[in-house]
């Protein structure tokens, strides 16, 4: 697989997908969106990847869409390309495997969308964040007027939609849209840290938790703990569960496929 602007690698059952376009910041175009929606099918249909850790190059994680591509676009053409960038996040957002941000530096418009499709996310102290669709006469385009809602409250993330405003690392920190904050020299040593910790359990029983949290998200509770003994009785006879009973009768680490 041949890819321009995202960088894959894999090492110890962790793949990491670097967005890999410097020169602008890995803003997202169209081709950006056609690399990285390649790279995720491969990350998904391989049995080996048990975590998936995406990062940019550089000083930017993502700066935002493209506006050099969207400049002068019809209103049916900016439908398109919006649709064409939620549909692989929302694939990020739904796919088995656990997902982790290490967020290395800007994070606006569309790169504060994408953070927000990941399960984890890890910022540098130096990292910044900010949806300032406002301030260019549009609207965010890549579901984030819908993930950030859910993440901080409706009043609050209309305060961050309406005003463009920038958050550092530790505003985001403190309203719940980051897990960690890290020094900038410690962050992918603190991304695999963790990765390799999710790494060694079951990534069965990882894949039907995920798949539970997020549809439960938006049910109301009777059904939604209905849906949690679905997965959970799911789990019993799998490979990892009678992996993970016999080892914690034999005293010892499980050992999970």
């Amino acid at each position: 697989m041949e890819l321009k602007y995202i960088l894959l690698e894999k090492k110890d059952g962790i793949a990491t997908i670097t967005f890999h376009r410097p020169e602008a910041l890995n803003a997202l175009n169209s081709d950006v969106l056609n690399d990285l929606n390649a790279a995720v099918d491969d990350v998904a249909a391989d049995d080996a990847v048990r975590v998936v850790v995406f990062t940019g190059e550089g000083k930017s994680f993502i700066a935002g869409a493209d506006l050099k591509e969207m400049d002068g676009d019809t209103a049916m053409e900016a439908i398109r390309y919006s649709r064409k960038g939620a549909a692989v996040f929302r694939k990020i957002e739904l796919m088995d495997k656990p997902t982790i941000a290490a967020v290395n530096g800007y994070a606006f418009g569309g790169g504060f969308e994408f953070v927000l499709c990941t399960d984890i996310r890890i910022a540098n102290s130096k990292a910044k964040l900010r949806l300032p669709e406002v301030t260019l006469g549009i609207t965010p385009g890549f579901n984030g007027s819908q993930r950030l809602p859910k993440c901080v409250g409706m009043s609050k993330a209309k305060e961050i939609i309406f005003t463009g405003k920038m958050l550092t690392a530790a505003d985001a920190l403190e309203l719940g849209i980051l897990n960690k904050v890290t020094e900038p020299e410690n962050l992918m040593d603190e991304v695999y840290a963790m990765a390799n910790q999710i790494a060694d359990n079951s990534a069965s029983a990882i894949a039907m938790a995920k798949a539970m949290i997020n549809v439960g998200a938006d049910m109301d509770i009777d059904i939604g703990k209905n849906i949690e003994l679905g997965y959970m009785a799911a789990c019993f006879g799998t490979p990892d569960q009678i992996e993970g009973f016999t080892a914690f009768k034999e005293k010892r680490a499980a050992k999970f496929r």
